[in-house]
């Protein structure tokens, strides 16, 4: 094909970009301030030296107009709550007196204060700090941040766009503060918002913006005739206003559907949308809709979500059908690519032929570049480029690390009768309470300990061979043996061995399964600091020996209390991995699932009475429209209940779940068929609790009473309020006490007094039920 030059020469440009710099100095910079080591001020040098490294590579690379107001200390819907004032009135006083500190106050929370709620930006493993509003809420500009990008940007010779979370999204991502009614709309505030855009919208354009991108990924969702109302509204207002850059309306992850055409109409000056699989229906929405005749479009037609090299001849024809639709059509990535790793030629330990199939942030700007000039220019100008992409798409398609002939024999022979248990729950759980003796209220962990610098230094001594393999598995026993002691000192009731060997809860096993590969420097930003190497999922999966049955037998030794054994389930290690793009997600869900099938097994053959099977990433993975959510539940949940059907009824099954929505998807955690399930539910005062008995959940569940997101210790009083709360919706015999999630970013000291306080909350509640 040959693409004709567009009319108008297209552009190149990026949405975000990744904050965390080559070596993480953002984390190390922030987490160093934290710990008095680093000051404000060359914290703030840090960040400066990020986002001049970033825009410098952007511009380098091709890209025309730079994202500023992207970059962000902890969370860019926290950093939107400080630009609007939206401060919670228990963070006001720590927000005057020190606007750093009073930030992360927020962010983490402090001993007396707790922190904003947690959870994951839309159906990525993101986590944002959600706003809490209420019918007193007073917004405030404070558009210091995003200005001083700006003229940072102009200054070094770029031309910036300044983006922001717009004004829908925002509410429609807020909370009703703690003590306003639960039934309280943040959508009724949206008068009082834009005001406050206006004026932030002003200092942009004073400061030299051209034009300024308003991010509203919430309106792919399905919206309600209001909340499409309040778009309408909301861009009808702020297009009208005249002391202003031009506005770039952006969507992403999914088709805009109904509100396509109510952006398309408004009074803007152009629209950012996904042109990618999961929102191909955009291109002839967008086509129904007439076009934006005059207007700018912007074409996210590079994934923004994977690391797979783009295909350039798709690309470039389905730009090629844009340009018939606006007045100016450019290129960029399909979302922020603060989602992707930043640089793959970072990669040592690759295969070199599978290093041509990845594309990390670098490697997708230098893509976007490459399609803008062949839209603008046409295919003869990047012939070389489109030639080399046709040899590294081949390449993968034909290789033998994508197809192994046992794998897909197993599992196509899959039966229902492999994902169903042997016997009821009812009876079940009879046979393990008969086992396992546990008392009501029963104490347990989500599975990790925290990581020290200790263990992370052996980890890093044994890459190098600075230790040899048994004097860093006598560091991994000594560490498990200290983790049992202190459990059974503190009276935790099932025990865990801490994970002390594990890396991470998902690479650990994929490091150990054929098809996957780890990544050296492949880092992404989870929430705040925390930062994961998601494997990638390049072949067939399968599981050539046992991953976790030695150290979990070696902590069962140690101990006469039941030690769980711990395993990532199958969505899990999909939804943090970057997946393959080739075949059905269903698919390679059951070969993931019959791999660790095989490892339940035999962690229940070597006396293993209890096994958790952690899926928090079920909710996060949920598609954003309804319409597709029945397929997904059903692969999932078929996925978890294969892994962990095989066995005995007296052997007890755990699930884990954190920082979601959960209300969405009840029905599918009653169909995994889990004995028990542990969720997040401190920081959102047990809603799940309420949530689950609203359903009628038959089994038994954790939810936490032990925000371990936060470095603060929760007192035994204040844990045994949750548990009370948790008693109002779940009856004693099926309620487990539990921190919300796994302890592995907590240091010892916390850890101790809040576990300490967890045992003493059970024991009082527990005294304080009926005998009967």
């Amino acid at each position: 094909m040959t693409a004709k030059p567009a009319a108008a020469a297209a552009r190149a440009t990026v949405y975000g970009y990744p904050r965390q710099g080559q070596h993480r100095e953002l984390k190390k910079a922030v987490e160093g301030y934290w710990k008095g080591r680093v000051t404000a001020d060359a914290l703030r040098e840090t960040a400066r030296d990020l986002r001049r490294s970033n825009w410098q590579q952007l511009a380098d690379a091709g890209i025309h107009e730079v994202p500023t107001g992207d970059f962000s200390y902890y969370d860019h819907v926290l950093d939107t709550s400080v630009m609007v004032g939206a401060v919670p009135e228990r963070h006001r006083a720590a927000v005057d007196a020190d606007a750093l500190d009073g930030y992360f106050a927020m962010a983490r929370g402090t001993q007396d204060v707790a922190p904003l709620e947690m959870t994951k930006w839309f159906d990525t493993n993101y986590h944002y700090l959600v706003p809490e509003l209420g019918p007193d809420t007073v917004f405030a500009t404070d558009s210091a941040k995003q200005v001083g990008e700006v003229r940072e940007a102009l200054s070094l010779g770029h031309t910036p766009r300044p983006v922001l979370v717009g004004p829908v999204t925002y509410l429609l991502l807020a909370k009703p503060a703690p003590g306003v009614a639960a039934d309280f709309d943040p959508l009724t505030l949206l008068d009082r918002l834009l005001p406050v855009y206006a004026e932030v919208l002003a200092d942009l354009r004073a400061a030299g913006a051209e034009w300024a991108q308003l991010d509203e990924p919430a309106l792919v969702e399905d919206r309600t005739p209001a909340d499409l109302n309040a778009a309408e509204r909301a861009y009808r207002v702020l297009g009208a206003l005249t002391d202003r850059p031009k506005l770039l309306v952006a969507s992403y992850f999914d088709q805009l559907g109904e509100a396509l055409p109510v952006l398309a109409k408004a009074p803007v000056d152009g629209l950012a949308l996904d042109f990618t699989e999961a929102a191909a229906g955009n291109l002839d929405a967008l086509a129904a809709a007439g076009g934006l005749p005059g207007k700018r479009l912007v074409a996210g037609v590079v994934n923004g979500r994977n690391i797979w090299i783009n295909d350039y001849e798709k690309s470039l024809a389905t730009l090629g059908t844009l340009l018939g639709l606006a007045d100016r059509v450019d290129v960029a990535a399909s979302c922020s690519l603060l989602h992707v790793p930043l640089d793959a030629t970072a990669e040592r330990d690759i295969d070199p032929q599978v290093l041509r199939w990845l594309a990390f942030a670098r490697q997708k700007t230098a893509e976007i570049a490459t399609l803008a000039r062949g839209l603008a220019h046409g295919t003869h100008a990047i012939a070389a480029e489109l030639a080399a992409n046709r040899a590294d798409l081949a390449s993968r398609a034909g290789s033998a690390i994508t197809h192994d002939p046992a794998v897909r024999a197993r599992t196509a022979a899959v039966t229902d009768a492999d994902g169903r248990r042997s016997a009821p729950y009812g009876e079940r759980t009879a046979a393990q309470r008969a086992h396992l003796g546990l008392p009501l209220l029963p104490t347990t962990t989500i599975g990790s300990f925290p990581q020290t610098a200790e263990l992370r230094t052996a980890r890093a001594d044994l890459r190098a061979g600075r230790l040899d393999t048994a004097g860093y598995e006598e560091r991994i026993a000594n560490e498990i043996r200290e983790v049992l002691a202190f459990q059974e000192e503190a009276g935790i009731d099932v025990l865990v061995h801490g994970e002390p060997e594990r890396n991470d809860m998902v690479q650990y096993f994929a490091e150990q399964l054929t098809g996957y590969l780890a990544t050296q420097h492949g880092w992404v930003q989870s929430y705040g600091t925390r930062y994961v190497r998601p494997p990638v999922l390049a072949g067939d999966i399968s599981r050539p020996e046992p991953m976790t049955v030695r150290w979990t037998r070696y902590a069962q030794s140690l101990t006469d209390r039941p030690v769980k054994g711990m395993v990532t389930g199958p969505v899990t290690m999909l939804a943090w991995s970057f997946v393959r793009d080739d075949q059905p997600l269903g698919d390679t869900a059951r070969q993931v699932a019959l791999a660790l099938r095989d490892e339940v097994g035999d962690l229940e053959a070597a006396g293993t009475s209890v096994i958790q099977v952690d899926e928090p990433a079920l909710r996060e993975t949920l598609p954003l429209r309804a319409a597709g959510r029945p397929a997904y539940l059903a692969w999932a949940t078929e996925a978890f209940r294969l892994t962990t059907s095989g066995v005995r009824d007296r052997t007890q099954i755990h699930t884990h779940m954190c920082y979601a929505e959960f209300g969405d998807i009840v029905q599918a955690i009653d169909d995994l068929d889990a004995d028990v399930i542990s969720l997040e539910a401190a920081r959102s005062h047990m809603q799940v609790a309420r949530e689950l008995a609203e359903h009628g959940y038959p089994r038994e569940a954790g939810p936490g009473v032990y925000d371990i997101h936060s470095p603060r210790v929760p007192s035994a009083e204040e844990a045994a309020s949750l548990l009370r709360k948790g008693l109002g919706a779940i009856p004693a015999e099926r309620l487990w006490v539990n921190p919300d999630c796994g302890l592995k970013t907590r240091g010892w000291p916390e850890t101790r007094a809040s576990l300490k306080n967890l045992v003493t909350a059970a024991r009082m509640v527990r005294g304080e039920l009926p005998v009967s």
